[in-house]
């Protein structure tokens, strides 16, 4: 199985992604799902008991990710450094176990063990929790090696995020990883806004 990853600044692109790999045979048990949450525009449930669960051995399956397909199980959590998610699928079940201490002792933060773990470079794994932080949405498939390059055509798409253009434009503002005890951004619409432009246009 392969890991592949992209990320969206716009979660409506976020979730044809979803859609698509779904449709070319991916299991909805192996794509997840962790859109940004910090302005409260997902209102569709109440905060989850995912941490708990996570800790305590029970996974997410039944909290995160419902049997209608992926994104009929959406959820709402916390994740340190990035503060309210909207999330369903197994990374968000590792990433909160990570917070738990219960399958990821990831010290840079439960998103960034959870990519690591999975085989995501930590390099990019700071780049895709630091793009939630700023208002992304990211979309993670487990594949296997026959589903992989459509996996990678579907998320690296034109409406996906160009990670190394990303990269170089936290990096400008003296960015250097993402910090699992910094503050959420307070406006996160004016933030994901500013880095979008400051990125060179795909």
């Amino acid at each position: 199985m392969r890991t592949v990853s992209g990320l969206f600044d716009n979660y409506d692109d976020a979730s044809d992604a979803v859609g698509e790999l779904e449709a070319s045979g991916v299991p909805h048990a192996d794509i997840s799902i962790v859109a940004n949450n910090s302005n409260d525009w997902y209102e569709g449930g109440e905060t989850s008991n995912a941490a708990e669960d996570a800790a305590s051995g029970a996974g997410l399956g039944a909290v995160i990710g419902g049997a209608g397909g992926l994104l009929t199980g959406l959820g709402i959590m916390a994740i340190p450094g990035v503060g309210p998610v909207v999330a369903a699928g197994w990374l968000a079940a590792t990433a909160v176990g990570a917070v738990g201490g219960a399958v990821v002792g990831g010290a840079a933060g439960g998103i960034v063990g959870a990519l690591t773990d999975s085989g995501v470079p930590e390099r990019d794994a700071h780049v895709y929790a630091e793009g939630v932080r700023r208002g992304g949405t990211l979309v993670t498939a487990r594949v296997s090696d026959e589903l992989a390059g459509e996996a990678e055509r579907i998320l690296g798409q034109a409406n996906s995020v160009d990670l190394e253009d990303r990269r170089r434009a936290y990096e400008a503002d003296g960015w250097t990883a993402f910090d699992p005890d910094a503050e959420p951004y307070g406006d996160i619409e004016n933030e994901r806004d500013r880095v979008r432009n400051a990125s060179p246009i795909r």
